[in-house]
């Protein structure tokens, strides 16, 4: 999986949708983290390849839809819906682009079949008690995530920014020659 700290970088798209407030940009970014709560079942001795292990049935397209349509539920902006989504089932598509761990559950509950994409170059993160974060596989990690998902999360962010500068600024001139 990507570190708890790069899931959230999704809720940079959130230039995409200006009109949502940041409010909803923040719980955009806890929808992004919320599948890794399935970790808790290490400790409870659920297996990993379980329906509710990792990567199981908390990273599915069902419980993206289903946290997506709380959230929006709870901030009662219908237009929430689709940010929140993006935001939900970035996760297991960040998971799927990982090297390491079972596949992902994209089907549960129908199907427990794990999946990964063909291409996978995120350096999946150390996971576990045993496991230093911070060591040289940790900060491994973190230079993956800034090249495959910061970087292009925050281009795509700035992006927008541009595109709705430069679309503004027609649309002044546009105004102003009319007159």
């Amino acid at each position: 999986m990507p570190t708890i700290l790069t899931h959230p970088a999704a809720a940079l798209l959130k230039t995409w949708f200006p009109r949502l407030s940041w409010r909803i940009a923040i719980l955009g970014a806890v929808l992004s983290i919320l599948p890794d709560l399935d970790t808790i079942g290490f400790a409870y001795g659920i297996p990993y390849g379980s329906t509710f292990g990792h990567r199981g049935f908390t990273h599915s397209i069902a419980f993206a839809l289903i946290t997506a349509t709380l959230g929006t539920v709870m901030v009662r902006t219908r237009s929430a819906f689709p940010f929140l989504f993006l935001c939900a089932i970035s996760h297991p598509l960040f998971d799927a682009l990982t090297d390491g761990g079972l596949g992902i559950a994209f089907f549960s509950p129908f199907s427990n079949a794990r999946y990964f994409f063909p291409w996978r170059p995120i350096r999946v993160s150390p996971i576990g008690i045993g496991h230093r974060f911070f060591s040289s596989r940790g900060l491994e990690t973190l230079a993956s995530e800034v090249v495959w998902v910061w970087i292009p999360c925050g281009v795509a962010a700035l992006l927008r920014l541009a595109l709705r500068t430069v679309f503004s600024a027609r649309g002044r001139g546009r105004e102003t020659t009319a007159r």
